[in-house]
């Protein structure tokens, strides 16, 4: 399967790196609008197939191409695919443009909308999809299931929900980095050396989100099960709630999303 991807930003890099650890490089063709250093060191650390013309990239013949592009050229860039192959299916990355203005542009074409987060770079995204069925047929479908649960985990969603999906998605691991640094310093205070400290945060935040995910039980319901009555892990709980961790998260939340109010 020959996999298309137009753009090499942070988003565009992070997929491509996906992609390379679950499929063949040279079945991995990238389009950039211009040859920045950033594309070419990455192109030269990984071996992809890489254009600078949007003709050469479409004439690839390509099965897939997903579309990472800035949401400001994305339609004009779409509409210069007239030429595209009507078995290429497309998965669009680009918020602020839906599954039927896509479908408008380029109707003899499948396509999906979603929202992925760095952490496909490593095959461990956060991936949400949008429940709209433009396909043309059920195979396509399997191929777009397949392909994005191979960079992570998929969540169907309504399209109307992405933003706030894409926020959490998005700028949470933001969030939890701050959160494992302000752990790792404390370990830290306690006489751990930075490197070992680190690695105990991530991977203890790591386990704890895989847990939350696979089991689909509660993170209230998970806590419980830690905190024993009297123990430490629910005196830390507590100090948290009396310092509004609880509150400041749900304010970062709507600030990020636009919608905190004051």
């Amino acid at each position: 399967m020959k996999i298309g991807i137009m753009g090499s930003g942070h988003m565009g890099s992070a997929i491509i790196e996906g992609l390379s650890n679950k499929y063949p490089v040279e079945n991995l063709y990238v389009y950039n609008h211009r040859l920045s250093d950033h594309v070419k060191e990455l192109q030269n650390k990984i071996q992809f197939n890489l254009s600078d013309q949007l003709e050469t990239f479409v004439n690839y013949n390509l099965d897939v191409i997903f579309v990472v592009t800035p949401v400001l050229v994305t339609k004009k860039i779409l509409n210069q695919l007239n030429e595209l192959n009507s078995k290429s299916i497309i998965i669009s990355a680009v918020q602020g443009i839906t599954s039927d203005q896509i479908k408008q542009i380029l109707p003899n074409n499948s396509n999906a909308i979603t929202i992925p987060n760095i952490p496909v770079a490593i095959n461990q995204g956060t991936i949400a999809l949008a429940n709209s069925k433009n396909y043309n047929n059920p195979q396509d479908e399997k191929i777009i299931n397949n392909l994005l649960n191979s960079l992570g985990n998929v969540i169907s969603v309504d399209e109307q929900n992405f933003g706030i999906v894409g926020t959490v998605g998005g700028c949470g691991p933001a969030f939890v980095d701050l959160f494992m640094d302000a752990l790792a310093d404390a370990q830290v205070q306690n006489g751990l050396d930075r490197k070992t400290a680190y690695k105990v945060a991530a991977s203890m935040v790591s386990g704890a989100g895989q847990l939350a995910f696979q089991k689909e039980i509660s993170p209230a319901d998970l806590k419980d099960q830690v905190t024993s009555p009297g123990g430490s892990t629910i005196k830390g709980v507590v100090e948290l709630d009396h310092n509004n961790f609880r509150s400041t998260i749900n304010k970062a939340v709507n600030a990020a999303n636009g919608t905190l109010n004051n």
